[in-house]
């Protein structure tokens, strides 16, 4: 079966803010819902002929589960509009950008919105097995003398509380912290603390700059919220204007205490925000008058040992070159996600060097990327990581980048926790 062209027609994100300040109230499903909305307004599209919405996410609210059908119904689509939830992990945006593109190429679908969402503020702390036993047997007791004696088995200790968003950095199989995995790198490919803080300070220099020149103006739709929309956050909360290579370097190790060099200044902090596309066939784009921004070529994903899962992009740019048939070389523009320096400048010695590259048994010397290629407005060390998000939020910065610069192709890649790499490869059509 011969798979037809996939579109990308309009990527927008929101402002991106470190957890815990300015949208740290916002309901998730927001964060997602009025992007959706003003792209089918802008669009002119009526709400009942988008085919499907699917959304990454991590970090499941309770209160909206399937938070994919509830971001489209929030934002007025038609109620027969299907709505579902992706999961993995930070390339839970791409696998949703992943999987609108095999329904509209396979010809299921013709219009899908696809993104990615998560408020890292919001993941919640969890109750000890033994308070939630305690819990239990209160309920489950009958009479007042079996409720006081299951009360009297409580323990201050108790309450101490599961972090969920710790625990859900912390790989299962290998029981390492992403950070140590960070570390792990470091230490194989000698990647030095003043590697890690020059290429960190580099990420929010050059994420000041885009915000001067305005190069965020038209991927990133100002958020109103607030009980009465009284707020308006246009820009993201999270890069540095003062920030300098000494101090990043005054910054004490964060997971290895004595011998570590990975900080919380050379690594992505946590994180809300969202992103989104809408993808469309040819069918779809005719039927409705669009003006696509760009093509996706094609994805690829790929598994590697979870202790080193930050070499991910290395092995799935390998993989969608091989798909594609296209190289590095071609890539005028290439966004890898900085979940941290180390991570990232260990993928860019395994593009260059034969032994990294042997290492991971890529039988291709891919080469050097250009500095002024590479994440060229900062990444996710000065923008931030929201897990759920970050896999699309690459993909819309890599298109407005490549139509700001009317370049070909861009090459959008990131690691993801528990040993896996996404890529995905665009064509941009604004010239």
């Amino acid at each position: 079966m011969s798979l037809r062209e996939v579109y990308l027609v309009d990527g927008r994100r929101t402002p991106q803010a470190k957890a815990g300040t300015a949208l740290k109230d916002v309901g998730v499903p927001y964060l997602g819902s009025y992007l959706l909305r003003t792209i089918l307004d802008e669009q002119g599209i009526e709400n009942d002929v988008v085919d499907e919405v699917i959304f990454g996410n991590t970090g499941a609210p309770p209160k909206y589960p399937n938070i994919g059908r509830v971001i489209g119904l929030m934002a007025g689509l038609d109620k027969r509009t299907s709505g579902y939830t992706v999961h993995r992990n930070c390339a839970s945006g791409m696998e949703a950008l992943a999987q609108g593109y095999l329904k509209i190429a396979s010809g299921r679908s013709d219009l899908i919105f696809a993104g990615g969402i998560e408020s890292m503020s919001q993941m919640p702390l969890i109750y000890s097995k033994e308070m939630t036993d305690l819990f239990v047997n209160i309920m489950k007791a009958k009479s007042m003398g079996e409720k006081m004696k299951a009360i009297s088995a409580f323990r201050p200790p108790f309450l101490s509380p599961i972090i969920a968003i710790e625990q859900g950095l912390t790989d299962p199989f290998c029981g390492m912290n992403m950070g140590l995995t960070a570390e792990v790198l470091a230490r194989e490919f000698n990647i030095s603390r003043e590697e890690q803080d020059t290429f960190a300070n580099r990420s929010h220099n050059l994420a000041i700059k885009a915000l001067k020149e305005g190069k965020w103006d038209e991927e990133i739709l100002s958020l109103a919220f607030g009980e009465k929309m009284e707020k308006l956050l246009t820009k993201d909360v999270g890069p540095r204007e003062n920030s300098t290579i000494e101090g990043l370097g005054k910054m004490r190790p964060y997971f290895e205490k004595e011998s570590g060099t990975v900080t919380v200044g050379n690594s992505c902090p946590i994180t809300d925000g969202g992103s989104v596309f809408l993808m469309a066939s040819e069918e779809a784009v005719k039927k409705h008058n669009l003006k696509p921004m760009a093509r996706m070529v094609d994805y690829h994903f790929h598994g590697l040992e979870p202790e080193r899962m930050g070499m991910g992009p290395l092995l799935a740019s390998d993989g969608v070159f091989k798909r594609t048939g296209l190289s590095l070389g071609q890539m005028d523009v290439v966004e890898i996600n900085e979940a941290f320096a180390a991570q990232v400048l260990s993928v860019r010695k395994g593009f260059a060097e034969k032994a990294v590259a042997d290492r991971f048994g890529i039988d291709t010397v891919h080469g050097e990327i250009a500095e002024e290629n590479f994440n060229p407005n900062g990444g996710g060390i000065a923008l931030g990581h929201p897990v759920g998000s970050s896999g699309c939020r690459i993909v819309v910065t890599l298109a407005h980048e490549l139509k700001r610069r009317k370049a070909k192709y861009g090459l959008a890649s990131l690691c993801i926790g528990g040993g896996q790499g996404g890529a995905t490869i665009i064509e941009n059509l604004m010239n």
